[in-house]
């Protein structure tokens, strides 16, 4: 499957909103689905949408899909590891379910079916990541206070917003997976300035005090599993799929769901439209990332219109699986 490795780096705070609303609260992902419309809404602005949208939230196969955005460190790329094969057996030195992103390159050795050693290794409790010994993570979850004040200056209301503070050479990182090399070719070069777009006024929640914001992004071209380093899946894959993204599976999907090991969770947001800034979005349940699924065919997903009644226009929430190949032991 032809994709793009996009690495973005930080230039000061990221407001990742949690599904509970908290303001004191941040999540470490951000999401498949929130990246999409994030997208959208940056092809909007370069007169672009109706054909990005009729390529890819209309069409019965999306030209484009999108893995959630993970955190990375310098050559190092982490995720959530699959399900089925995290946490390795219990350690009187780590504790290894403490972690909830690893390098893929542990993933790799998982799936290569390889022991992961005791030695080196250490979860990072601020970024909840499996990292080398002595090392920090590549990030950390800080509250900043702020007020604000009316015009008159009298009144005024202190708040505080939590957010992720990345450490040099870190940041996130996802994949943008194309249907076929036609799709590349197409999409490559708008997704690019989107994304460049998208560096300069933001991603994340507080983009007016300039939150958000990231380096030009770098973008590498290649097959998805060689991007990822993760052949080993690809090669002792028995009809396991392990997920990279949001899931909501569509029509076509012939999930097994007697198998597998997987999570739910309900995806809410609000909507940013001149028709309706600041709507709710209808709530929809969803397949989280590094779930492990079973089915005899890529698990493609759907996108669903998620605008609340009534409202001017639809407002696509994507569903597409970004999943990686992966052998699974057989439901006994």
């Amino acid at each position: 499957m032809p994709a793009l490795l996009i690495k973005l780096r930080p230039t000061g705070p990221w407001r990742i909103g949690p599904d509970s609303g908290d303001r004191d609260r941040v999540d470490r992902i951000f999401h498949s689905d929130s990246l999409y419309s994030a997208v959208s809404s940056a092809m909007l602005r370069l007169g672009m949408l109706e054909e990005w949208l009729e390529a890819t939230a209309r069409a019965e196969a999306p030209a484009v899909r999108f893995s959630s955005c993970f955190p990375f460190q310098g050559e190092t790329l982490l995720a959530v590891a699959p399900r089925s094969l995290w946490p390795p057996p219990p350690s009187s030195k780590i504790r290894w379910k403490g972690a909830r992103f690893v390098p893929l390159a542990v993933v790799e050795s998982l799936l290569a079916g390889r022991a992961i050693p005791e030695e080196g290794w250490t979860i990072d409790g601020a970024s909840e990541c499996l990292v080398q010994e002595s090392s920090s993570g590549p990030f950390r979850m800080s509250v900043r206070s702020s007020a604000a004040v009316d015009r008159e200056g009298r009144g005024i209301a202190p708040h505080s917003t939590a957010c992720l503070e990345f450490t040099p050479g870190s940041g996130l990182w996802t994949v943008a997976a194309f249907s076929g090399e036609e799709a590349r070719d197409r999409w490559t070069a708008p997704l690019t300035a989107a994304l460049r777009l998208l560096a300069d006024t933001g991603l994340g929640g507080e983009r007016s005090r300039g939150w958000g914001r990231a380096e030009q992004p770098e973008t590498i071209a290649g097959e998805l599993a060689n991007l990822l380093r993760l052949e080993a899946s690809v090669e002792r894959s028995n009809g396991g799929w392990w997920l990279l993204s949001l899931f909501h599976p569509g029509p076509s999907d012939q999930v097994d769901w007697k198998q597998g090991d997987y999570a739910v969770t309900t995806r809410g947001g609000r909507i940013e439209s001149d028709a309706g800034w600041g709507e709710p979005k209808r709530a929809t349940r969803m397949i989280t990332e590094g779930s492990v699924v079973v089915s005899p065919a890529e698990p493609r997903g759907s996108a669903l219109d998620v605008a609340p009644a009534d409202f001017a226009h639809p407002v696509y929430r994507a569903g597409y699986a970004v999943a990686i190949p992966l052998a699974v032991k057989a439901a006994s």
